[in-house]
């Protein structure tokens, strides 16, 4: 396997407003819902760096597809990291994520490591940080 990233889903509850929150709220790239032609098929892409997507998908919809039963989500299984290039741009994207409807568990502040990090829970409980590491430079 090689070592790459290329779609990263997250099953939702409501597809709906689920689009409206990333797209909206966060104002990520997408043309919207598409598949709702095929049944189990609807989905939302938004453009990530390096051609990376992040998909949207019905939680149900994925359960059919991948023939995995049905959980309770946990919001601790993992965390969506987006890493930024200074302190004040992860106080305005966590911000950002909360007057788009986010709940802010972690608000931001300076991290034990030496960097800056804030985590905020998106409308399906899928827990993401905003990051500044001062030895990961980003390049916009």
């Amino acid at each position: 396997m090689k070592p790459r990233l290329s779609v990263l889903t997250l099953a939702v509850a409501d597809l709906e407003k689920s689009l409206v929150f990333y797209r909206d709220g966060l104002g990520l790239p997408t043309e919207g819902i598409v598949g709702r032609e095929f049944e189990h098929g609807a989905v939302a892409f938004f453009e990530l760096q390096g051609g990376v997507k992040l998909a949207l998908w019905g939680r149900d919809d994925l359960v059919h597809e991948t023939k995995v039963p049905r959980s309770a989500p946990s919001s601790c299984e993992f965390t969506i990291g987006h890493n930024v290039g200074s302190k004040e741009e992860v106080d305005r994207v966590v911000e950002q994520a909360r007057q788009a409807g986010a709940i802010v568990t972690d608000p931001p502040h300076d991290a034990f490591w030496g960097g800056y990090s804030g985590h905020f829970l998106d409308p399906d409980g899928h827990l993401w940080e905003v990051v500044w590491n001062p030895a990961w430079p980003v390049e916009d």
